[in-house]
């Protein structure tokens, strides 16, 4: 047994197992998941990762609007960029821990108002700067600032104070949050030099690599950055390249052609079609990602909850993910969460198909004529199917669903939370609070559904500020209950994150956070001898 699971986790190590089948495995023979995982880390340590070469990496999820401002991210291609040039004060692990990075301890007060965070030194920035508390005060100020559009706002505006003190950063909250080392994670929170606020966009960072090619759109390219505090794990690769390839065939021939050696987003329906191409891996992981249909709850006609009811109940989920994700997922029940999610409660009735309910609300409702929904290619994968999918259960409900195919470039600048009704996917987050105060808040720069209810920011801030378990649950159920009932958005399907890397690819560890192993893909993997 010990033989067969030493050979097993050397594949782990490679990239030609995945850590979820390796585990299972071990589960099989009796062995503990912690003693697993022990042996996955002493082969690799035994291995080694190779130093050396360019890892490219082909992506949908980049368009030409795209920039190097952390607060502005919100698609694929610059948050994985930003992984490779930027960095938090921690992180959240594959198993949902914290994991230390700029910051190498943190500690907080017994009522989860002040924190403190010892600051790693000896870290330099791309242009030399050394990296001091006084960028960590100005990176969360500028993102916590009022006038902000930052993406994390929703997260760091219950900061009152950000101080730095000798090697230490202290965060006094307005109020209680048990979830702060979460927050101080987001991938928005990338420290720069004063913060970002001579210059956002400039790129410069703590990371292993550093940017040389910035062409949004078409392709970045970044090289290791020889100061990088920790060459040990991550930034093995001479250069990484991130080509942008919205189109999912020309992404899978790049792929198969050696044009690059890993992409992201394989649609499930040729999953098995790429299984067969010889020196390809899929790396399918299931994870807290879904796909949502989303309407502005303050335009007409969407702001009449019982034409959102009705648009709800004429979802066919089951047909959806079996038909869409080829079984690669779950259904979803008009609320971004899922089990696996601290807090959880699974006791809320499931949403299912239903065109009596459909025809029932949407006659309420008192529309006429058809409805309009938007979506495109770079929505998410199989998502112009889903939309016809749609639109042929609705059909059955007596509801016309339009189509309107957009192009992918420009679709999450010009389409995606700006049009009333749209198609869009998100990744999950580690915590409830960050999931809801991202896009369900009604002050969130990301509200996407406009759905903005003083109740229901109540009971997410009351959650937020409750060390009680029990109470922070029965909060949370009460805003799932709300959203699912009278938000929208609607969510069919959770999607499993399905890559695919070539052989000459190790390093790889599944990775629940997201795609290409949570964005991490390009730091910490490394293209083998």
């Amino acid at each position: 047994m010990s033989k067969e699971l030493e050979f097993l986790s050397r594949h782990v190590v490679s990239g030609r197992l995945s850590r979820r089948d390796f585990l299972g495995r071990a589960a099989a023979l009796g062995v503990s998941a912690a003693f697993a995982n022990g042996l996955v880390g002493n082969a690799a340590r035994a291995q080694g990762a190779v130093k050396g070469g360019l890892l490219k990496a082909g992506m949908v999820g980049g368009e030409s609007t795209n920039s190097l401002d952390p607060g502005t991210w919100s698609s694929q291609v610059p948050y994985t960029l930003g992984r490779c040039w930027g960095e938090q004060l921690l992180e959240t692990s594959p198993t949902g821990e914290i994991e230390y990075r700029l910051a190498e301890e943190y500690d907080a007060s017994d009522d989860a108002k002040t924190w403190t965070f010892k600051i790693r030194k000896g870290v330099t920035f791309h242009n030399g700067k050394e990296l001091t508390p006084a960028d960590i005060v100005a990176t969360l100020e500028r993102h916590a600032d009022a006038n902000s559009k930052s993406a994390a706002l929703p997260f760091v505006q219950e900061f009152q104070t950000i101080k730095a003190d000798g090697d230490t950063v202290v965060i006094t909250l307005k109020e209680p949050n048990a979830d702060l080392p979460y927050v101080v994670g987001d991938y928005h929170l990338m420290i720069q030099p004063n913060g970002g606020k001579d210059n956002p966009t400039e790129g410069i960072g703590t990371g292993p690599y550093k940017i040389v090619v910035n062409e949004p759109g078409v392709r970045h390219v970044a090289e290791r950055h020889e100061g990088y505090w920790g060459s040990d794990q991550r930034g093995h690769a001479d250069q990484i390249e991130i080509v942008v390839i919205n189109d999912s065939t020309a992404r899978t021939s790049a792929l198969q052609g050696g044009q690059v050696h890993m992409i992201n987003r394989v649609e499930p329906k040729i999953v098995e079609l790429v299984k067969r191409v010889p020196g390809v891996t899929i790396r399918n992981v299931p994870g807290k990602g879904h796909y949502v249909f989303i309407a502005h709850c303050n335009t007409a006609p969407f702001d009449n909850n019982d034409l959102r009811l009705a648009l709800k109940y004429a979802v066919d989920r089951e047909e959806m993910v079996q038909k869409i994700l080829g079984g690669y997922g779950t259904v979803g029940n008009d609320t971004p969460m899922i089990k696996g999610y601290p807090l959880f409660d699974d006791d809320i009735e499931q949403r299912v198909f239903d065109p009596e309910k459909a025809a029932f609300h949407f006659k309420k409702s008192g529309h006429s004529g058809s409805v309009l929904l938007r979506t495109s290619d770079v929505a998410f994968p199989g998502a112009v199917d889903a939309a016809q999918l749609y639109q042929q259960s609705a059909a059955k409900c007596g509801i016309t669903l339009e189509v309107k195919r957009e192009p992918g470039d420009g679709y999450w600048s010009e389409v995606w939370n700006k049009q009333p009704f749209s198609m869009s996917y998100w990744t999950g987050r580690p915590t409830q609070d960050q999931v809801y105060s991202i896009a369900y808040l009604s002050k969130a720069e990301w509200n996407d559904t406009r759905f903005q209810r003083e109740d229901f920011d109540k009971l997410i801030l009351g959650a937020r500020r409750e060390l009680d378990e029990a109470k922070r649950k029965a909060l949370y159920r009460q805003a799932a209950v709300l959203l699912k009932d009278e938000g929208g958005v609607i969510v069919p399907m959770f999607n499993n994150y399905i890559d695919a890397t070539s052989d000459k690819v190790g390093g790889w560890v599944d990775d629940p956070n997201g795609e290409l192993m949570g964005s991490h893909a390009l730091t910490k993997c490394w293209l083998v001898a």
